[in-house]
């Protein structure tokens, strides 16, 4: 049983506008096999919290700890959380032109394994969770996100997700841009991977569509860069009902 704690959060992000504090104070504790689900209106810190996790040089930890199993994250380099068992699949994919799908997955698995997997069994694994995402096998071949569409895309993260076997994994608003089809698929993809590996999810949206298919043990709504409120599966389905405007009363979300 592995346990991602965030105590006391404070970070911040250099703006043209000089330093912006976001995070303000953010309590969380994910174990093995939970589903949180991070809600909130635009600007309430989410996406911060994710870059943060995964360790990106623009947003600066001002006051906190995140600790993996006891081990401070950050004194960890970006490499370092990976090797660890943090994934972050990205609201915004990057293109690497020059670098296959094939070469760039099974490089990042000999980094995180420390040794290159078995050709006949990688292959193998490779084409079973292309086929379950339903990608083609022309993907393969294809450079990393290079003309990929948003659906293209999020289908390869979650390969990734499936074929790399983190511990937690960092899910950025994988629902955005999805048609239906698309959002079973991917939704199916991210279920796989936690009954196979137990691993511990952070799931961020601001929609509950996705929830219908990957159903939180916990949901927490993010306001003004804090944690509002905590509850169950249930409360998302309130914040579908009435919107964040009970939250909003006399609060500044920039």
């Amino acid at each position: 049983m592995s346990e991602l704690t965030i105590r006391d959060l404070h970070v911040s992000v250099e703006t043209e506008q000089g330093n912006k504090k976001i995070l303000k104070g953010v309590d969380l504790t994910i174990k093995s096999n939970e589903i949180h689900a991070v809600m909130g209106p635009n600007g309430s810190g989410k996406s911060t919290l994710a870059y943060t996790l995964a360790g990106h040089p623009k947003y600066h930890v001002e006051g906190g700890s995140i600790e993996l199993d006891g081990e401070d994250v950050l004194e960890m380099s970006v490499d370092e959380r990976a090797r660890a068992g943090l994934f972050l699949a990205m609201q915004y994919p990057v293109e690497i032109p020059g670098v296959t799908v094939t070469n760039f997955l099974r490089t990042a698995k000999t980094a995180i394994d420390g040794e290159a997997p078995a050709i006949r069994s990688w292959v193998k694994d490779v084409r079973e969770s292309m086929q379950n995402l339903r990608m083609d096998k022309s993907f393969a071949e294809r450079n990393v996100n290079e003309g990929f569409s948003g659906g293209e895309k999020k289908r390869h993260e979650i390969l990734q997700l499936e074929l790399l076997k983190p511990r937690f994994a960092v899910l950025d608003e994988t629902d955005s841009g999805l048609d239906v089809d698309a959002l079973k698929v991917v939704s199916e993809g991210v279920n796989r991977a936690k009954e196979s590996t137990g691993l511990g999810l952070l799931l961020i949206t601001h929609y509950t569509r996705i929830l219908r298919y990957i159903s939180p043990d916990f949901v927490h709504v993010f306001v003004d860069g804090r944690v509002a409120e905590e509850g169950g599966a249930e409360l998302a389905d309130r914040l579908e009902n009435e919107g964040y405007d009970r939250f909003l009363t006399g609060t500044n979300v920039g």
